[in-house]
């Protein structure tokens, strides 16, 4: 972050590390919000009188597309802010294009739960396309922040390893390729592209 003229060296690396945390603190709300707005688009049909329960019994199964969209934005979410949490243990300033960047993230994370109520209740290509898309846009966004902090170790620890630094960069990138991928299989089976996003947590955890 650019030094303030206004205030001794102290007081700068105190308002930095304040500005980083604000920006970790609000970082964290819309994740949590957006993991939690998830359930929330889970809903039953709509029933025009009492219902019993072998007919609440059937409701409930008869959306289990809503439950594996869940399922899978919960992940793919927590996923990202595992991605997020270790990147910012690394970052140790801030400046106003990180906070710019970080803000689009979060707008992207905000747009996944919009995206799941599609894929949930058409399931079809037009909604897996839409879905696969606002996840690998998401994981592009996740990767540029860090790619800005880390280059040239602009933000970022001068003691993190190299191999760090690249792996921060390849886990949010894996995702976005993952769903990317999956856009063309798509066009060949839906189901079978939705079955290729299982491929994300493996390869978030173990690549490099």
């Amino acid at each position: 972050m650019t030094s303030n003229p206004i205030y001794h060296k102290d007081e700068n690396s105190h308002i930095d590390k304040l500005g980083l945390d604000r920006l970790i603190f609000f970082s964290d709300a819309v994740f949590a919000i957006a993991i939690t707005i998830l359930a929330l688009e889970i809903h039953l049909p709509a029933a025009d009188g009492p219902v019993s329960n072998s007919e609440l019994l059937k409701n409930l199964l008869a959306i289990w597309p809503e439950y594996l969209g869940y399922v899978i934005s919960f992940l793919v979410i927590g996923t990202l802010w595992m991605g997020h949490h270790r990147k910012f243990l690394l970052i140790k300033h801030h400046d106003r294009r990180l906070l710019f960047l970080n803000l689009i993230l979060l707008m992207s994370i905000a747009f996944i739960p919009f995206s799941t109520s599609v894929i949930s209740e058409y399931g079809n290509l037009t909604a897996t396309i839409f879905y696969a898309l606002t996840i690998a846009v998401a994981g592009l966004f996740s990767a540029l922040v860090w790619w800005y902090a880390a280059r040239n170790y602009r933000l970022v620890d001068n003691k993190v390893k190299i191999k760090v630094l690249w792996q921060e960069l390849l886990r949010p990138l894996s995702v976005s390729v993952v769903f990317l991928a999956s856009v063309g299989l798509a066009f060949i089976n839906s189901d079978l592209a939705k079955y290729a996003w299982i491929l994300v947590l493996p390869m978030t955890f173990y690549v490099l």
